[in-house]
């Protein structure tokens, strides 16, 4: 695998197991949901793949050249709205870690589309649940 699709990987896998995060922390600290906050904490604890020091070795943060943040990025108008976008933000690196770990790891593709899918169905549940507290 080329040090650019190492670093494409290193970036998604950053960027998945970040928005879990805070879709986690948003249930674990926020809602109070144990439940939740555990299957959130398990499917970023599943975002994994071997070989770490590779994908380190890949990182150019430096020379990403969408580093600076958009204006979208940078408003939020409410919790639903960090929870939304963080959800999107998992997904759509999941299915780029899908895509990609099919180059050499069938079993890892797998794994990342079962956190996809998790994912879509969490996101239904979740935001029905959040929307109707208000």
């Amino acid at each position: 695998m080329t040090d650019n699709n190492l670093r494409l990987i290193d970036a998604n896998l950053n960027r998945l197991r970040e928005g879990i995060r805070v879709v986690e922390d948003i249930f674990r600290y926020i809602f109070n949901d144990k439940d939740t906050s555990t299957k959130l904490k398990n499917l970023r604890h599943l975002a994994r793949i071997s070989d770490y020091n590779k994908l380190l070795n890949s990182r150019d943060v430096k020379n990403d050249v969408l580093r600076e943040s958009i204006k979208s990025e940078q408003n939020r108008d409410n919790l639903n709205s960090i929870l939304i976008a963080n959800f999107k933000r998992a997904q759509e690196s999941s299915r780029v870690l899908e895509e990609f770990t099919k180059l050499t790891s069938i079993k890892d593709s797998e794994n990342f589309k079962y956190i996809r899918y998790e994912l879509y169905n969490l996101e239904t549940v979740l935001i029905n649940i959040t929307s109707n507290s208000k």
